[in-house]
């Protein structure tokens, strides 16, 4: 029999109710749970005793509180909103729009959702199976289609009105399966949406991870960020977090996809109740900003521990990580968002049977981590020495980041063309395969020569066969 079960309420767009949040943490207590997490989804998270699971599952039964054991058939809907005003405002997105599209999205969607401000970088784009991200054009928002088990991003030939996107996912839960064919499921979609033409990709931000911790002020009142090192909160302190929150007149408890909370619209006569709960409870909320920059996956603390591991020894040394944020891998199918991977596979397998543990350690594009384009640095790494092989990594980031970009110089006699390194292009979706990179998920290493790609490597993006792929160069000037 299992001992332990993962208990998951989800929180759609990271907003939480303080009345229901606090009649959830009730019944948890009087079951014996002692503490809560959240997840990189924005979801609520509790590990329930068996012995303590029937008296759970009965309690939340008399409410109509939707929850999941050992299960995620029901994804959270991930959201932008908890940034919204405190770290960035778009040009037309508001919290109310955020609310419109979850009031849509009420009937529990089955595919993972992403609603993004396309100028913010504090929760990921891509993660979802349906994101939205914000246009220029306001209330119209880009649509980018990843189907389940893939990597491959689609984006919709359309922008789609907000009123419509709770219509769209409906439509989408039966026809985007891993087997579905993009530009079919485009061809042969709906024709009443409302609509305008998607005539360029989003424009995305460099990533910069803001300090989403400790108490801080934005116009007349303050937020307050909470993190906890070891991803976990009491429930006795989330009560009274939940308590004040009624008395003092403040209607929603934001969680993020950095498993922490954000309270907004605090008002300076209250801060003193919240320093005040702060301090009953020990938390502290000014750790260092290299240690807010790590996912780890929701279900196992074996990526916590080695968080920690290179934490320590970040701070040891001092390094400086801005720019960045790392993501631990310790499962094959788990989704973790960051500009630098650590993955952890066995040292040797031999069928089922596995021996030791090593980690291969991976950039994104550009160290952007909201690309789906994965670089492999490092291979078969220990324990020990992964901490140095990362802070390796933040060097040399950091190094070039901060190089002086050299002057151009325009010359007036012509000087020859350059061919650049000669590239593979897919005829039906024009993605490249690029030999100098490869293609990490696949497991194509970089360097890998097109004519020595295995038989059976596709197209990443619409999977059409290698046969298909056709050498081109482009030219550029000296």
């Amino acid at each position: 029999m299992r001992d332990y079960y993962t208990l998951k309420i989800n929180a759609p767009g990271g907003i939480l109710s303080p009345g229901t949040f606090r009649h959830v943490l009730a019944l948890a207590q009087e079951a014996g749970v002692r503490d809560v997490r959240f997840g990189s989804r924005q979801q609520v998270l509790m590990t329930v005793h068996y012995e303590q699971l029937p008296a759970l599952e009965k309690s939340l039964k008399t409410t109509s509180i939707t929850y999941e054991i050992n299960t995620d058939q029901q994804p959270n809907i991930i959201s932008s909103y908890c940034g919204e005003d405190v770290f960035r405002s778009g040009d037309w997105l508001r919290e109310s729009e955020y609310h419109t599209i979850l009031d849509q999205l009420a009937f529990q969607p089955r595919l993972k959702i992403n609603l993004s401000d396309a100028g913010q970088s504090f929760t990921p784009f891509f993660t979802g199976h349906l994101n939205f991200i914000a246009s220029p054009e306001p209330h119209f928002w880009y649509v980018y289609l990843r189907k389940p088990k893939t990597n491959a991003i689609f984006r919709w030939p359309e922008l789609l009105y907000t009123n419509e996107i709770g219509r769209f996912a409906q439509q989408m839960e039966e026809r985007l399966t891993a087997e579905a064919d993009a530009w079919f499921l485009y061809e042969t979609m709906d024709t009443s949406f409302i609509t305008r033409p998607a005539t360029q990709e989003v424009e995305l931000p460099e990533f910069s991870l803001p300090y989403y911790e400790g108490f801080n002020r934005y116009g007349s009142r303050s937020w307050l960020g909470l993190y906890s090192r070891e991803d976990w909160f009491s429930i006795a302190f989330l009560r009274e977090v939940c308590e004040l929150c009624l008395r003092t007149r403040i209607g929603e408890i934001c969680t993020t996809p950095w498993k922490s909370l954000i309270i907004k619209g605090i008002e300076e006569k209250d801060r003193l109740n919240w320093s005040y709960l702060l301090g009953k409870y020990a938390i502290n909320v000014r750790h260092a900003a290299h240690e807010l920059a790590w996912q780890t996956e929701d279900h196992t603390t074996e990526g916590t521990t080695l968080k920690n591991y290179i934490r320590r020894h970040f701070e040891k040394l001092d390094i400086r990580t801005f720019g960045l944020c790392f993501g631990i891998q310790t499962r094959p199918k788990s989704e973790v968002f960051g500009s630098v991977l650590i993955r952890k596979r066995p040292w040797l397998q031999w069928g089922l049977f596995s021996l030791g543990t090593v980690y291969d350690l991976y950039v994104t594009e550009q160290y952007n981590p909201n690309s789906r384009q994965l670089i492999r640095v490092e291979k078969g790494l220990f324990k020990m020495h992964v901490p140095h092989q990362v802070e390796r990594i933040c060097r040399q980031y950091t190094s070039k980041r901060h190089q002086p970009s050299p002057i151009a110089l325009t010359l007036a006699e012509d000087r020859p063309a350059v061919p650049d390194p000669t590239v593979y292009e897919c005829p039906h979706c024009l993605t490249h395969y690029d030999e100098r990179y490869g293609d990490a998920r696949q497991d194509i290493v970089a360097g890998t020569l097109f004519q020595a790609l295995p038989a059976h490597y596709v197209c990443p993006t619409c999977e059409a066969p290698k046969t298909e792929l056709q050498a081109i160069t482009k030219i550029v000037s000296a």
